[in-house]
Parts: structure tokens; C-alpha cells; sequence
């Protein structure tokens, strides 16, 4: 970026953040852009996180093109955010005061879906919770009775969900691995964690972040007490499951959940300016497909500021959706290239208006105020 005429700043609040501005003129406002960078284990850039790397360069360098063909005043502010699958970012960066000098932020996400469109789905709010089992460890065959089996407690806590999914509402999610350290088939495990993430649906639309933050809050008023857990499917198993384990193994049951992700609130003004140039030029729009049913730490900046985040369809093969493989090879096509470069045009066209029209800017903010969910959000902190 530097290349380009950012002014760069590296390590920015994050140890592999980054920040590259362009200024032009004085005064003016500024659109902020996103790249992230983080691949996954195992599986590489399986979540097309090259594809939004990209797009959030060409977005900058686009609107700074235009700043300085017209001599518009104003700001382009690109991040380069890390951390997205698992480290939740973007939020650090946001608590960090990152995104306080934004007029509105956009990004773009690839995804499965019909040839040439942008979908404008939301998403899913997210609860992380670990459960750590600690017993005591024994020799598996001289004694085993004087160890207290970490990784029985944990089988029980993981069959005791898999039990529960006949339950849970068809719209409802719950996922999550065991983990473990010194390990030997010899030895009782005297230590096993658990690592699940609960997001889900309502029946017509996401959970939203306040939606969800009530049930966590009903959750833990009812521990301890004695009562069975609500007719809710998520809180009983978040009353149950991870005590019954246990109790029934006699290990130590601890239980700890890190800041959550939010629902994606589209702003409606931005997605129309870009459904317009989509349609217009590119392909159609969707509300189907996108990234509805994952999660993502941007939806926190949609409940801080004006912010748009549209899924694009790139071709994948069959079974070959977003942390598989078969992304992971479809991300590195040429065709997803070239759907990535169609959205990012009507991303930064869209960012020239912010910077531009006064108006529009206005309509987006009077958006993002009336948005019902984020005002719920800022009435209950």
C-alpha cells in the first residue's frame, strides 16, 4: 500500500494489523474498508479470506484514484484485520478505537451461491463457551480407580449435546471440538476442555446480538438453583449438559465464555447503492445465500458505525462450501477473481458516494439510527 501512496502503519494495536490512509485535500470525511488476512489450520484460505484481502486493496486504491482525479477532499482508512476465525479482531480493534474516525465501513465475503450475485443476508450472532474438566490422573491399568477420567467428563459433555440435537430447533447451531495436553493411553487424563460455539436462528431471521445476550443473562440466573432449564433449547443446554459431565465422572467443571460476535446489520442504504450498481452491471442480488448461517466479528462494527458487508458467490464443486477444501482450491480460481473485482467496483463506487453526497451519507446514518436492534443494543449498556 505504501507502494500506492498510503501512508502505512504497521502493528497497529494488533500484532499483525495493520492500517494504510490516503488523504486528499482538507476536511472531507472518511470511508473505511477492511481486508482480512487469516487463513485456517489444516485447510488454508478455505474461507476465501485471500478473495477479501484483495478486494479490500482495491477498494482503497479505487476511491483513491477517484479522490485524486476529481480533487475530492477526503479520507479512504483501509484495515488489515487478522484474527477473524476464532480471535474475534475485529473487536479488539474496535474497543481499541480503530474505527472512530469512520463516516461507514464496507467489506465483502465470498460464499456458494447463484452465478454473478451479491448477497445482502445477515448472519449470526455468536456465543463462545469453554468447559474445562480437571481430575486426577492414575495409571490406566495397575490403578485406574484412583484417577478421575478429564476426557470420560468430556465424551459425557459432548454425547450429552449430541443427545439434545433431536431438540434443538432446526434453525439452531451448536459445534465445537475437544481438546486435551500429555496425553497417553496409559494415563487417566487428569485434564479436558471442551471448546463450543453456540450461534442460531430464530424461525423467520438471525438471532441478534440482543437476542442472544438475554438468553446467556436468563442462563446463568438459573444456575445453581435446582429448577430444570428453560424450554429454550440453547440454555439447556447450557443449564445441563457441561454439570452433568461432571457429576457423573467427579471431575471439577469450569466454565468460561469469551466477548461474543454479532449479527451483520446491512446497513439498507449502503446495500441499495450497491444493489443498485450490481444489478445494473454485474449480476443480481441475493437473500438467500451469503454467509447466513456463519458468523462474523464485522458485525460488531455494524452496531458501532454505517457499515455494509455483502457475500459474493464464487463457483465451488459439490459439497464444497466455505471451510472445506473445495473452497480452498475455488477461492484460487480465476472466476472467483473475477466475481471479487465486480463487487469490489461497487464497493468503492459506493464509498465515493459517502465521501461525495451528502445526502446519502445522511439517509445512511438516519438507517443505522432507526435500526431497532442497535438501538435495543445501546439501551441495554
Amino acid at each position: 500500500m505504501a507502494k500506492h501512496g498510503f501512508e502505512v502503519t504497521k502493528h497497529y494495536h494488533l500484532e499483525t494489523a495493520w492500517r494504510a490512509i490516503f488523504t486528499n485535500g482538507e476536511g472531507g470525511r472518511t470511508i473505511g474498508v477492511n481486508s482480512e488476512m487469516d487463513a485456517l489450520p489444516g485447510v488454508g484460505h478455505a474461507c476465501g479470506h485471500n478473495l477479501i484481502a484483495i478486494s479490500g486493496v482495491g477498494v482503497a486504491i479505487a476511491i483513491k484514484k477517484a479522490l485524486e482525479k476529481f480533487n475530492i477532499a477526503g479520507k479512504v482508512e483501509l484495515l488489515g484485520t487478522p484474527a477473524e476465525e476464532g480471535g474475534s479482531g475485529k473487536v479488539i480493534l474496535l474497543e481499541k478505537g480503530a474505527y472512530k474516525d469512520m463516516s461507514a465501513c464496507l467489506m465483502c465475503h465470498p460464499a456458494p451461491g447463484p452465478v454473478g450475485s451479491v448477497s445482502l443476508t445477515s448472519c449470526l450472532a455468536l456465543e463462545r463457551i469453554e468447559v474445562e474438566y480437571r481430575g486426577h490422573t492414575a495409571h490406566a491399568a495397575l490403578s485406574p480407580w484412583e484417577g478421575k477420567n478429564a476426557l470420560d467428563a468430556a465424551v459425557l459433555g459432548y454425547n450429552n449435546i449430541s443427545a439434545l440435537r433431536q431438540q434443538l430447533l432446526p434453525t439452531h447451531r451448536v459445534h465445537g471440538i475437544i481438546e486435551g495436553k500429555d496425553w497417553a493411553p496409559n494415563i487417566i487424563p487428569d485434564y479436558a476442555k471442551m471448546m463450543y460455539l453456540f450461534p442460531s436462528f430464530s424461525v423467520s431471521r438471525p438471532l441478534t446480538f440482543m437476542e442472544l445476550k438475554l438468553l446467556r443473562a436468563r442462563s446463568n440466573s438459573g444456575r445453581g438453583q435446582g429448577h430444570s432449564a428453560t424450554s429454550t433449547s440453547v440454555l439447556r443446554l447450557d443449564l445441563t449438559w457441561d454439570r452433568a459431565a461432571g457429576l457423573a465422572t467427579g471431575c471439577k467443571v469450569t466454565i468460561s465464555s469469551t466477548p461474543g460476535t454479532f449479527d451483520l446489520r446491512q446497513n439498507s442504504v449502503l446495500g441499495g447503492e450497491v444493489a443498485h450498481i450490481v444489478t445494473a452491471k454485474y449480476g443480481s442480488i441475493d437473500y438467500e445465500w451469503g454467509i447466513k448461517s456463519a458468523s462474523t466479528d464485522f458485525g460488531n462494527v455494524g452496531y458501532a458505525l454505517p457499515s455494509l458487508h455483502p457475500g459474493f458467490a464464487i463457483p465451488t464443486i459439490k459439497d464444497g462450501g466455505n471451510h472445506t477444501t473445495g473452497f480452498t482450491q475455488a477461492a484460487a480460481t480465476t472466476v472467483a477473481h473475477s466475481a471479487c473485482l465486480d463487487v469490489t467496483k461497487a464497493l468503492a463506487a459506493t464509498g465515493i458516494r459517502v465521501l461525495i453526497d451528502d445526502g446519502f451519507l445522511a439517509k445512511a446514518k438516519k438507517a443505522y439510527d432507526e435500526d431497532t436492534e442497535i438501538r435495543a443494543f445501546f439501551a441495554g449498556n
